[in-house]
């Protein structure tokens, strides 16, 4: 057997150098994916040392998008997506209208001529699907309002751009003389959107209905392993044969592949499965983006670089959030939509690549793309930090016309309560209980629909991730008698576990568990009371039989 495979290399010293730098960037309080991007530089071939083979990284990192893309899926229906269409289809279209005359315009500074700008604008006008994903997903946004706002917008962006690929090969025709007319131009648009139109009847039509089918199948098997395997190869099956059918994006394959799934019992655990592969393959995205950076570029085209990252990240941002306001959505919602494109990824360097090839662009351009990624996806964690510390200064909401889950947020009067973290099935049985006995309590919830449902039913609700001091302050957790932490993901739930009881070392704490590591963490931690679902589930069953 080789022990010199590019593939295997590729993918370990990618993955322990993004585990070595995103932990120290973690120690230091920056955000891993600067380690992950790091990482990438130090394989990369403008670095001395181990050079990592960057074709295969970039593949590698396609898996990551269909994987994450199919998960966004599994937590949308085509109901949502209808829902934002009326904001995300003209808020994207006449963004990356904007975003491209900006690019134009610096093309035209620079010397290029028009078409290398329309490619270069275009290249900077659509935004990552791994970072804008993996941002609204740390804010535990991606089931807000805003966050299928911005997935819809995504997905508009998405849908250009595969228009622009088919394009730009006519378009480089007709710029040189090749024999191109406006003619043939209008055919291929009109072949590249009867190929999607027709893409999303087949999932419509067939995919809505086979897809789940096929699940079930397989789940009623009972084999663990083979239910893991149908989720991968739906995924990646319905990624792939989009691509090579209906010439769409992997990504938007996926999406539908996924969305068809939603209205499925077994979504959920569907998602649970992809979870590891896709959380492995979207570091491997970051690291192929280092892996491209030439450090070169900051010396030798620094002013273009700034006015790159410039019009990514200030123009197009300020254009987003100018549209959101337009169509009459709160300060926080244009924030957060603004901020979530305020980055570009691996369809701008698709694009960059094409146009090279095509001649239509010079490869500094290319360069600059690539420089101008770089450092959006570095600095656009920061836009959400600004978001969180400057919102209460910046919102400004009409007070005639207020939306439940806009409103600033009030602390608590309550003392001596119970404090609900999650209103999923575990909290919504608590918060039953609670009424039921008349205890004074409230809830923690991250969703806001849910929250905002609760409040209309006179329940308490505050909308945020317990995690977050701001919010330990508004529910008053110091000063509450008991809480009740019912969120399933035992990693978070350690944290506020863990910063509740420094907080206050009196208070009662119970946790829900779904091993005996977890319980025997949570305990470590300052968990009052550990119920792990399976054992109580076990004594059930064993009192019903009366053994």
């Amino acid at each position: 057997m080789p022990h010199h495979s590019p593939l295997v290399a590729t993918i370990v010293i990618g993955l322990v150098l993004a585990f070595i730098l995103g932990a120290i960037a973690n120690r230091l309080r920056i955000s891993p994916l600067v380690g992950y991007i790091l990482a990438g530089v130090i394989v990369g071939p403008h670095t001395p040392g181990f050079v990592a083979d960057q074709s295969l990284a970039l593949e590698l990192a396609e898996i990551g998008v269909i994987l994450l893309m199919f998960g966004v899926g599994l937590h949308f229906s085509p109901k949502d997506l209808l829902a934002v269409k009326a904001i995300a289809i003209p808020g994207a279209i006449v963004q990356i209208g904007i975003a491209t005359a900006l690019g134009v315009g610096l093309a035209l500074l620079i010397g290029w001529g028009v078409p290398a700008g329309i490619v270069f604008g275009l290249a900077l006008s659509v935004a990552s699907t791994v970072v804008l994903l993996r941002a609204l997903e740390e804010k535990r946004l991606l089931e807000t309002k805003r966050g299928q706002i911005a997935v819809g917008w995504l997905i508009v962006e998405d849908l250009a751009m595969v228009l622009a690929l088919v394009l730009l090969p006519a378009l480089a025709e007709f710029t040189k003389g090749g024999g191109a007319t406006t003619e043939s131009l209008l055919l291929t648009l009109a072949i590249t959107i009867g190929k999607v139109i027709a893409f999303v009847a087949v999932m419509l039509i067939v995919g809505r209905k086979a897809i789940p089918w096929l699940l079930h199948q397989i789940a009623y098997t009972g084999s663990r392993e083979l239910f893991r395997l149908a989720v991968l190869a739906i995924a990646l099956g319905v990624a792939f044969g989009a691509a090579q059918l209906f010439d769409v994006s992997f990504a938007l394959g996926a999406f539908f592949a996924g969305m068809m799934l939603s209205e499925s019992e077994l979504s959920h655990e569907a998602a649970a499965e992809t979870l590891p592969l896709r959380d492995a393959f979207a570091v491997l995205f970051f690291v192929s983006i280092g892996m491209l950076f030439s450090p070169a570029i900051l010396v030798d085209d620094a002013w273009a670089v700034l006015a790159t990252v410039f019009i990514i990240m200030i123009g197009k941002s300020l254009a987003a959030y100018a549209i959101v306001k337009a169509f009459g959505h709160p300060t926080r919602t244009a924030l957060v939509i603004s901020a979530s494109l305020a980055q570009i990824g691996e369809f701008s360097f698709i694009l960059a690549g094409l146009g090279v090839g095509l001649g239509l662009m010079p490869e500094r351009a290319r360069d600059l793309i690539l420089a101008g990624a770089l450092f959006s996806i570095l600095l656009n964690p920061l836009f959400f930090l600004l978001i969180d510390k400057l919102l209460p200064k910046l919102q400004a909401e009409s007070a005639s016309a207020p939306t439940p889950v806009e409103e600033t947020p009030q602390a608590t009067g309550l003392y001596d309560h119970s404090v609900v973290i999650g209103h999923g099935r575990v909290g919504s049985l608590i918060v039953l209980a609670l009424r039921d006995r008349g205890l004074p309590f409230l809830v923690v919830e991250e969703n806001d629909e849910r929250a905002a449902k609760l409040r209309a039913l006179g329940v308490e609700a505050i909308t945020g991730n317990a995690v977050k001091d701001d919010i330990r302050h508004l529910a008053n957790m110091a000063g509450a008698r008991r809480i009740f932490v019912a969120i399933p993901n035992a990693f978070e739930s350690g944290q506020v576990v863990e910063q509740l009881r420094a907080a206050n070392p009196q208070i009662e704490i119970l946790a829900r568990s779904h091993s005996d590591e977890e319980t025997a963490r949570l305990r470590e931690l300052g968990a009052s009371h550990v119920v792990m679902a399976e054992s109580e589930v076990a004594r059930a069953m064993i009192g019903i039989a009366q053994i």
